[in-house]
């Protein structure tokens, strides 16, 4: 009987490194997944000056987990004058333009560009409305918007500008299209839902 005593506590104490080896092999020994990425949510988001948005924070760990760390993050915003993001991840839009908005745990960071858009906003006209130059030449472009109640302001550097045919000429965000190549292209100007008629431009 003793030896079957022994046995038994022999088959045990084996079973026992068996696992607890098991553990640290598959679990790290209980040791904590690090963080890796975070990602801010939504990406790229478009809001209404005046108005509020809720950002989300995940957080990648390396082994493939996430984790939502929206309140357990510092929040930062590359201009404050327009947006503002407080300790929980709400966006506030003051002024029209665009704003890197990063979320930071340790010395991991991540970060989405928002899009504060013009309040009021109803339509948007482009100037000149029907441009031809020669390629290699530039054509700047500016962009009226007019508010609800009807008045109007210059919207020029608080839009999307966007060229249809950018093999033709590009436009940048003042509005200053550079031209490559003979062609037509058109070119439009948006803030958030609003986009203005398309103008067309020739380059010759």
């Amino acid at each position: 009987m003793p030896s079957v005593n022994r046995k038994l506590k022999i088959f045990l104490a084996f079973a026992t490194v068996v696992l607890l080896a098991a553990a640290v092999g598959c679990r790290g020994f209980f040791v904590n997944p690090t963080l890796t990425g975070v990602t801010v949510g939504p990406s790229t988001p478009s809001v209404q000056q005046g108005n509020t948005l809720q950002l989300t924070a995940t957080g990648t760990f390396d082994d493939g987990s996430t984790k939502t760390l929206t309140g357990n993050v510092l929040w930062s915003s590359s201009d404050s004058t327009i947006a503002t993001v407080n300790s929980a991840g709400l966006l506030s839009a003051i002024s029209p333009g665009t704003a890197s908005i990063t979320a930071t745990s340790g010395t991991v960071s991540g970060s989405t560009s928002a899009m504060v858009t013009i309040a009021n906003l109803v339509s948007i006209t482009v100037q000149p409305t029907s441009p031809s130059v020669t390629a290699g030449s530039t054509q700047p472009f500016t962009a009226t918007g007019t508010i609800q109640g009807g008045g109007t302001m210059d919207v020029t550097n608080f839009v999307t500008w966007r060229s249809s045919n950018t093999q033709v000429a590009t436009i940048d965000s003042s509005g200053l299209a550079t031209t490559i190549t003979a062609g037509t292209t058109q070119i439009t100007a948006s803030s958030g839902t609003v986009t203005s008629p398309a103008v067309t431009l020739t380059v010759n």
